[in-house]
């Protein structure tokens, strides 16, 4: 038996320095424009498949039918995605069609992945593909927003893709003295007109302090604001552009309140705002957010108008201690852990149903 091992052994060690040799010789072909054997094709694809289906077991997914949601994550396919992987507006990339093997269509081929395994891939990209992990670690709202997307992309002919992709910015009549890094970029996810588009998926700018603005993009910018929607494209604005973003949606008219509301979520919120949480060491937001007449640092931001579910969604991620931000962030963090959830979203309710005074 023991002479048994010993062969087997040999024969490894042999292999071993076989594969070593061949290696070093430089005749295995790695250049892409060949693409690989057929077994070897399969052997990754069967590779992938399972090493998905073992990694995504345990994964919750939340509710994906929110349109806005799947709107959020359809604007960044359209920006970060679509150019490999194809949309119903152009099937077929140039970029695509120069890569060996092509990225697939994924209209075609999402069938095959429920939206734990989706979300895995997004998530933590593949080896030995061209698919990057999402850029920033801990935004999972971000990555499950492109899932919402992917399960509605069969489903979505040219026009309907262009819509969502481009919203107004698609169809206005945009004046002269709006930039056009607006109408190509940030207003698809902001609006023209700054009160960002379905509320909820994005933020509204109108109105906002140009200090806020500017420290904030120069925040994602540098990767200190975590976001990998937001950050990939701050990083590719060059300070002027910056600040005229900045002015640009600063000098927009301020945000109305929103129509509606739960008025008794309206009122404890307004409690909160105005006396604080003493007991749970939560100072009052009007301190810093308003309403109110004292003036405030400029490096904070306006709340009144804001969407509900974007300050919601803020006040979670800073309890959670992924959402990072400018110099002002460690103020906001302990604030948020001291709220519990259903008095974060009363906070919300009562900042989206007052208009920001200018």
């Amino acid at each position: 038996m023991r002479r048994h091992w010993k062969k087997l052994l040999a024969a490894a060690l042999a292999l071993g320095a076989l594969g070593m040799i061949v290696a070093v010789s430089g005749v295995i072909p790695v250049r892409a424009s060949g693409g690989h054997w057929a077994v070897t094709e399969w052997l990754l694809h069967f590779a992938m498949r399972r090493s998905v289906a073992t990694h995504s077991m345990g994964t919750t997914a939340p509710r994906l039918d929110d349109p806005a949601m799947a709107l959020k994550g359809a604007v960044h396919y359209d920006l970060a995605c679509s150019p490999c992987h194809g949309s119903p507006a152009q099937r077929s990339p140039r970029l695509a069609r120069g890569m060996v093997p092509p990225p697939p269509y994924l209209a075609l081929t999402l069938g095959q992945w429920d939206q734990a395994e989706l979300f895995d891939i997004v998530r933590h990209g593949v080896k030995f593909t061209g698919m990057p992990a999402w850029p920033t670690a801990g935004r999972d709202d971000e990555v499950w927003a492109v899932v919402a997307f992917l399960r509605a992309l069969p489903r979505r002919d040219a026009a309907a893709y262009e819509r969502m992709v481009r919203g107004d910015t698609a169809v206005t009549v945009v004046s002269a003295e709006v930039p056009s890094l607006v109408v190509d970029n940030c207003g698809r996810c902001h609006g023209v007109d700054g009160r960002g588009r379905a509320p909820g998926a994005f933020p509204a700018l109108a109105g906002q302090r140009v200090e806020y603005l500017l420290a904030s993009l120069e925040a994602y910018a540098r990767g200190a604001r975590h976001s990998g929607m937001m950050g990939p494209v701050a990083a590719e604005l060059t300070p002027e552009e910056r600040v005229t973003l900045s002015r640009y949606y600063s000098g927009l008219p301020a945000l109305p309140a929103t129509e509606g509301g739960d008025a008794a979520a309206i009122a404890r919120g307004a409690e909160i705002a105005r006396r604080g949480v003493p007991g749970a060491r939560v100072p009052a937001c009007a301190s810093c957010h308003g309403p109110g007449g004292v003036e405030r640092n400029p490096r904070h931001p306006r709340l009144a108008g804001q969407h509900a579910a974007e300050l919601a969604l803020q006040l979670e991620l800073f309890r959670q201690g992924v959402r990072g931000g400018t110099s002002y962030v460690h103020l906001m963090a302990p604030v948020a852990r001291g709220l519990t959830r259903s008095q974060a979203r009363d906070v919300a309710a009562y900042y989206a149903s007052l208009a920001e005074p200018r």
